[in-house]
């Protein structure tokens, strides 16, 4: 069974339900990419030295059928780890939803994963590229709309690694502290990071509040496969 495939997600009820924003690539090849620039943007005053960070491309877009919401994914050196931040549940090229003050779900992605001697460190990026549609996928498909301090329950044992080994099989999501929030010509962008837990951790949550104090425990946002359970 893949990751996913027992997806729960423990989150506050709210008293409506989240709207669906619908989020598409324009037709006109030459339509700036406001959006995009604005991340890469914020991104680059962390990294200032990485403008062409490695990229992950979506080959047939979400709007023409393809089965990846998100049009990119970027891939920063952060020294010790890889640091991802997605391109797609946000307005990234022109203004489409009515609310003025955010930009299509108001958050992109992030993910911290520390470097280490894996078999193959190209399988794990892509792999870590794939959870992020995953998610952003659930948002897109099913209004899912995540916020920070949420935990992310998937109910399998395996890991969330490309081997599957890891002790680590969902996700908490963070604020990501790293970068700051910004202000777009399509509204406010935040950047949510996700970071993995065990199983013991995963079933220890029940709100935010529990979310916010696991998270204290781990001293760290950089998601390593081989740590032990704070649990």
């Amino acid at each position: 069974m893949g990751l996913f495939d027992k997806f729960k997600k423990e989150k506050e009820q709210k008293e409506q339900k989240e709207e669906k924003i619908v989020i598409s690539a324009p037709d006109d090849e030459n339509v700036e990419a406001v959006g995009w620039e604005a991340i890469e943007k914020e991104f680059l005053r962390v990294y200032p030295d990485q403008d062409n960070p490695k990229h992950y491309g979506t080959l047939l877009k979400w709007i023409f059928g393809g089965n990846d919401p998100l049009d990119g994914i970027s891939v920063y050196d952060g020294g010790d780890y890889w640091h991802f931040v997605s391109f797609g549940l946000t307005e990234i090229y022109g203004k489409e939803s009515e609310n003025l003050d955010i930009s299509g779900y108001g958050y992109e992605l992030t993910f911290k994963l520390k470097k280490d001697e894996y078999e193959n460190e190209e399988a794990e990026i892509k792999n870590i590229c794939g959870i992020l549609q995953t998610v952003a996928r659930i948002t897109f498909t099913a209004g899912e709309v995540f916020r920070p301090n949420e935990f992310i329950y998937t109910g399998q044992t395996t890991g969330i690694d490309a081997n599957q080994k890891s002790n680590l099989t969902g996700f908490i999501t963070i604020k990501d502290p790293s970068v700051e929030t910004i202000s777009t010509p399509n509204g406010r962008v935040e950047f949510l990071e996700l970071i993995g837990m065990t199983d013991a951790e995963l079933k220890s949550l029940s709100d935010r509040t529990s979310v916010e104090n696991i998270y204290g425990k781990l001293k760290s946002d950089v998601t390593d496969y081989h740590r032990e359970s704070v649990i």
